[in-house]
């Protein structure tokens, strides 16, 4: 247990190879975290129904027939991209604990931190917005997908961190190849 702590400690320095790679499993542990709150999620817009998000929608487009027409198709595409979405990031969990690398870190740093400056502003717009109570999120799945964004990015910076570790050992271990 006392290793994992370490290993997910982004302050932490790894030193050894099992350290380096327990470090790095940390970001596809951030992965997989993020993809529990993920289908907590698609569970939720699934139990609201696509006929909540449609009627939001044309609710929300105030007589546009466009719009109302294309309602229904969205509602319904939007449960299917979140599927596929949660199986790219389990791809990219499994990818990172098999073979620990820089990029997926980097790249999920980078999607935390676009997924909390969107929270935020969402949270500071949310007063402006005219959302039906069928498909507002609720303020625990706010606060729940919010903490995960925070030790998904601690998770990920680890992850990071271990990952340059193991390239730094994995150089000096075969400086040719």
């Amino acid at each position: 247990m006392a290793d994992w702590l370490k290993a997910i400690n982004p302050t932490s320095s790894a030193t050894t190879r099992p350290e380096a790679v327990a470090a790095a499993r940390a970001s596809a542990i951030g992965i997989f975290l993020g993809i529990a709150v993920g289908v907590v999620g698609l569970i939720r817009t699934m139990g609201i129904g696509t006929e909540a998000m449609e009627a939001a929608m044309i609710e929300n487009a105030q007589g546009d027939a466009a719009v109302a027409g294309m309602a229904g198709v969205i509602a319904g595409a939007m449960v299917y991209v979140a599927g596929g979405m949660l199986v790219v990031q389990a791809i990219f969990g499994l990818v990172q604990w098999i073979k620990p690398n820089r990029v997926i870190p980097v790249l999920f740093i980078l999607l935390v931190a676009i997924g909390l400056l969107s929270s935020i502003s969402g949270l500071a717009m949310s007063s402006q917005t005219d959302v039906s109570a069928a498909v507002a999120v609720p303020l625990w799945f706010t606060v729940l997908g919010f903490v995960a964004l925070l030790v998904e990015l601690v998770l990920h910076i680890a992850g990071f961190r271990g990952a340059s570790k193991l390239a730094q050992l994995n150089k000096a271990e075969f400086p040719n190849g």
